[in-house]
Order: structure tokens, then sequence, then C-alpha cells
């Protein structure tokens, strides 16, 4: 991958500081940003004993999520350092190479001062040849040398990061919901980026430019002491200098740092939300509202960012005034040596020169702890991230049952619930059976806990008492790959991915056919207006396009469920959001994708209720009513009054047999 202009590689070799080293703000980040860019039945088994005696009160669901733990440097570096696992042999390439750039670069040193005493300073042409040759030669290698270093130090810089955010990515497609919903989208994607680049600063191209300051140091110091050992001295007393201007910034450093960070996934939160609601910002003409939302969020980036320039500015010029006097110490006692005769002209020139060299390096190694303390800030976002428990995961090795023929019996027994963090139970003593073929529709006021019903089956969450069971096994004793192979969800908001009708409808089973894409789509109504459109299958959709209706990208929703083909099928708020038209042209496709399955549908939206087997009415979480839709109305009870209020339909099902409005591409 090029680098980019404003940004630096990763060098074998640095002759002087950069204030990007200090990884702050955006302008200064080093790195390179990286692009990222895409059931039949059988008898059900017997569940295991060890299942037989175990409360689902007595495991943790996963704990809140808290403020980012506070890392110090060495702690976080050896957070992440076993990730470079598979690649430390190429670590250990790239200091050998390292070591000979050093080694390279002190030869041609000598060699230049050789060349001046002996060609130059005589006069001699004979003299000439030979040590430029030896130049030459080490310059060769030299370059030789620092290409393949170089290129490895990128690769193995670049799979450090795609290994990191892999597996950053990881964890955050296992956390519960509620972990998103306290933290807002666009810092998730800050800290899959920008804090990922600032690891990889700190893990791979710290140990590389470690090894290169300190090889180059000594290199460089063996070499000046070897030419005049009493003005080497004087450069060591004052190299200190360096170390305590270092130690002076880090501190502060760290805090700007972590601002900073954290202002980044402000503003890309508030920019992502508002192109997310950018009809709702015009609609209600807010506009200058989102606008100082920026402004706020930029301002405080600002800010940060004025305060860490300053702050690395305020540094470096420290530095050149410390090694500036330092120069003057040497060149000062190097001239008074060569007028008492002590010292040559080449020996000076070649002794500057390592002093050229000598200071960047010790320059950097004061700067390398700058560098770790700024990075330590999104090691610290990062590991909020991966020591975040999951809400659920897979039952211990061996202990998980083997796969059987799902036949889609669904039972609640006393499930009580309370989400992570809530101060009150969602459910409570929730009991029902759902068996295969039924119909079974969960209704209540908004807030009543029918969702939560929807999250336990699938499993989002393991309920805090009582069991939810799959044909009479708990679901914590399944793997959860096969628990939602066989549970289907369609859920109340529709899920489309940034890609065509086919792949949306394909994911529902990879590795289908053609055919069976088709079929689905004929079975969810969704064909006929997907043949139409004048790209067909290969027709791009988001969730947001306005080439396709509301109802009509529930339709494709449906086609992907009903490829899945799943014995157990929860709606959840399927009509949500549809006009009673679009509503009705659902229903079909619905009623198809319903056949012969396991049914949990929740809904406020009563027209399927007379078609339901059994309706279970919730309140408050708990079950207050229980019976068939004219059960329940002759009652008097709850759902009656529900019914009422949402102008449920008549007591006979509300059927779309009859005449169908001619499907059109445009909003319905």
């Amino acid at each position: 991958m090029p680098p980019y202009e404003d940004q630096p590689t990763m060098q074998l070799r640095a002759l002087g500081s950069d204030p990007a080293a200090t990884g702050l703000g955006p302008h200064r980040r080093p790195g390179r940003p990286r692009p990222y860019g895409r059931h039949q039945p059988k008898a059900a088994p017997q569940l295991p004993e060890e299942y037989l005696t175990v409360d689902a009160g007595d495991r943790e669901p996963g704990g809140d999520e808290g403020a980012a733990p506070r890392l110090a440097a060495r702690q976080a570096f050896r957070r992440f350092w076993p990730l470079t696992r598979g690649d430390r042999r190429w670590l250990v390439l790239i200091c050998a190479c390292v070591i000979a750039a050093a080694l390279a670069e002190t030869a041609a040193i000598l060699l230049f001062s050789d060349l001046t005493d002996n060609a130059l300073r005589q006069g001699s042409l004979s003299a000439f040849w030979v040590p430029a040759a030896q130049w030459l030669a080490v310059a060769v290698l030299g370059a030789g040398v620092g290409y393949m270093g170089n290129s490895l130090a990128v690769w193995t810089a670049e799979r450090f990061v795609l290994r990191l955010r892999a597996r950053v990515f990881t964890q955050v497609q296992d956390l519960p919901p509620h972990f998103f919903q306290r933290h807002r989208q666009g810092d998730l994607v800050e800290r899959l980026t920008g804090d990922v680049e600032a690891i990889e600063q700190m893990v791979v191209s710290g140990v590389v430019s470690t090894v290169s300051a300190v090889f180059s140091a000594v290199f460089f110091s063996v070499a000046a002491f070897r030419l005049r050992w009493d003005l080497a001295l004087v450069t060591f007393v004052l190299a200190p200098l360096f170390w305590l201007a270092a130690r002076r910034f880090s501190g502060r450093i760290s805090s700007v740092a972590r601002d900073e960070r954290v202002a980044d996934g402000a503003i890309t939160s508030v920019v992502e939300e508002s192109l997310g609601n950018v009809v709702l910002t015009q609609a209600y003409h807010r506009k200058d509202a989102e606008e100082r939302r920026l402004d706020r969020e930029a301002r405080a980036w600002l800010r940060a960012s004025v305060a860490g320039a300053r702050m690395s500015e305020l540094y470096e010029q420290l530095v050149e005034v410390i090694e500036t006097l330092c120069v003057l110490a040497v060149i000062g006692l190097g001239s008074w040596e060569i007028s008492q005769d002590r010292m040559t002209i080449g020996r000076l020139l070649a002794f500057a020169a390592f002093l050229g060299y000598l200071y960047p390096p010790i320059r950097n190694l004061g700067q390398l702890g700058l560098t770790l303390t700024a990075a330590t800030a999104g090691a610290e976002r990062l590991a909020e991230i991966l020591d975040a428990e999951p809400a659920v995961s897979d039952p211990p090795p061996g202990a998980a049952m083997a796969p059987w023929r799902v036949h889609g019996t669904v039972e609640f027994d006393g499930v009580g619930f309370r989400y992570p963090g809530g101060d009150r139970r969602t459910l409570a003593g929730v009991s029902f059976t759902a068996r295969p073929g039924e119909f079974v529709l969960i209704t209540g006021a908004s807030g009543a806990g029918k969702s939560t019903v929807s999250k336990l089956l699938t499993r989002f969450y393991d309920p805090a008492e009582g069991f939810v069971r799959l044909d009479g096994v708990p679901l914590y004793a399944m793997p959860l790959g096969f628990l939602r192979t066989h549970v289907t969800l369609l859920p109340q908001e529709t899920l489309i991915l940034h890609d065509t009708i086919r792949e949306n409808i394909a994911c529902g089973r990879p590795g289908v056919t053609e055919h069976e894409i088709v079929r689905a789509a004929r079975d969810a109504a969704a064909h006929d207006f997907i043949a139409a459109l004048p790209e067909g299958y290969d027709t791009r959709i988001d969730p947001h396009t306005a080439r396709l209706s509301g109802g009509q990208l529930q339709r494709v929703a449906i086609a992907r469920a009903m490829l899945r083909d799943a014995p157990v099928l929860v709606l959840d708020e399927p009509t949500t959001g549809l006009d009673a038209l679009a509503a009705r042209r659902v229903v079909r496709p619905l009623r198809r994708l319903m056949s012969g399955r396991t049914t949990i549908m929740i809904t406020h939206d009563l027209n399927l209720a007379p078609d339901a087997d059994r309706i279970l009415v919730l309140d408050h979480g708990r079950v207050v009513e229980t019976g068939t839709h004219h059960e329940l109305l002759a009652l008097g009870g709850a759902y009656a009054r529900l019914h009422g209020a949402l102008g449920g339909p008549p007591d006979g099902p509300l059927t779309d047999t009859g005449p169908q409005p001619t499907l059109r591409l445009g909003p319905m």
C-alpha cells in the first residue's frame, strides 16, 4: 500500500524526530489510513444430566460496561503484544535489517573521515578511489537492506492492524444490544480505525523504532569514542537532557491524546447520526441545530488538537535548543583541539557527522516514550471493547448438545428477566408453549415486554429466572449457531444490506442457487417488482433506498426469511411502519412464511389476531390473559380494551384473498 503524503511510514532509520510520533491529531497520526473496504424433524435427544440441575439464574448474562479502564504504557504493550504471534520471525528479520543499516551508516561515516584526511586534504587522486569504492559499496548495501527492511516493516505492520481490527470487530459482533445503546456508533467506528492504528504504532512500529534507535546510538557512540573519547564524553554528559524533556511532557501528552481520541469519536458520531437522519433534519428544519452540534464537538476536538500540537511543538523546540547546545559544545572543543594540532579536520567532520546521527536516535528514544503514552489512550478504548463480556456464549466444549432434527416446540417456563443496568424486571414468571405448526400471537401495550420475548428466544440474552427451551432443551445447552440456524427472526426494523437484491435475499442461507433465490422471492410476492427493475436482482439497494417502498423492502426481508426455511419463526412487529395497503400486501407472503412452522408473532397490530391459534396478552412483563381471539373478546378484559383502543379487526379473520391492488415501483 503506498504511503500517503501527509502521513509518514515506519522507517528503519530516523535522521530527525517527527512530531507525528506522538500520535496527536489526525493530521499528525502515524501510519497510513487503511480503507476497508464487504429442518427436518426427528426425535429430540435427551438432555445431558449436568443440565438438569442448573438454574439459568446462576449464570451471569454479562456485566455492565463502564468507563474505559486506565492503562499504563507497559500494561497496554503487554496486552496487545501477543497479537504479533506469527509475525515475530519477520520482526526479528526487520531488526536485523535495522542493525545492518546502522552498521552501514557507521562505516560510511568512518570512510568519509578517511577520504577527507587522505584524499581531500592531501589532494591525492590515488588515495580517493579505494575509500570511494568502499563508500559506494556500503551505500548500495545499506540501500538494499533498507528497502527490504522497510518493505517488511510495512507488511508486518499492516498484518498486525488487520489482525487487531478483526479481533475487535469479532468481539463487537458478540456484544449484547445494550452495549450499542450505551456507545455511539461513530465512536465505535473511530475505535476500529484510529485507535487500532495507534496500537500498531505502539506495538510493531514501536519495537522496530526502539531497536533502530538503540543500535544506532550504540554504534555511533562506539565510533565517536573511537575517534575522540573525551569529546564523546561531553556528548553523553548533555544527552540526559533529552530524557528529562520527554519525561516532563509525557503526562500532559497522554491526557491531551485521550481527549482528542474521544473528540474524534464524537465528531464521527454526529456526522453519522446527522446523515442517517437527514429527512428528520430537513423536515423539522434542524439544519442550524445539527450545525451547532457539529460545531460543539468540533470545537472540543479543536481545543484538544491545538493543545496537543502546542505540547508537541514546545517539546520539539526545547529539544532543538538542547541539541544545538550539545553541537556547539562539541564543535567548540573540536576547534580548540585542531588549534592544538591534536585533531584533524577530517576527524572533526566525522565526529560532527556522528553527532548528527547520534542525537536523533537519543531524541527518538525519549520521544518514543511520548508515542507510547499517547497510544495508551487508544489502548484504553479498545480494552473497554475487548473486556466487555458477551451476554451469552456457547456451552463449554464437550457439554453442548449434539445436533438433532428440530421439531420446533418452544417453551417458556417461569421466565423472568431484567436488562443489565435496568431498575425493574421486564418479564416476570412468563410461561407458555408453542408447538410445531402453531401460530402464537403476543400483544400488549408499549413497554409490556413483548420484544424481550424475541430477544430471549433468539438468545441475545439468557433469562435471569426460569428456562427457555427448544424441543425440551434449554437454549444455553446448544451452540448459538445451531439455535439461530433453526430460529428465524424477522425483526421490527427491516434489515437491508448495502448490496444487490440478490445478495440481500441470499444472505439468509449462504450457498443457495439462483433458482432458490427466485423461488423465495416469488413466495414473498417480491419477484414481480424485482423483475420490473432495470437491473432486476442485480439492483443495488440500501436501508434508505428510494427505489423500493417500505412494503417492498419488507417483502425482500420475508424472502430472506423464507430461504432459511427454519422450523421456528419469530416475527417482531412485521407490519410496523406500513400503511394499511402496504400491510395487506405483506399479509399473503407472511401466511406462506408461517405455514407449517412454529410461529410466534409479537405485535400490537391485531389484524392477524383472528388467525392466531392462541393469543398472549402481556402487561408489565406478566401474562395476564391467554386464549383465542373470540375467547378474549368475550372475556372483556385487557385484550378487549386493547382491541377497541387499536381499532382491531372484526371477529372474522382479516384475509387478503380479495382483489389486490396492482403492484407498482413507487411508494405505496
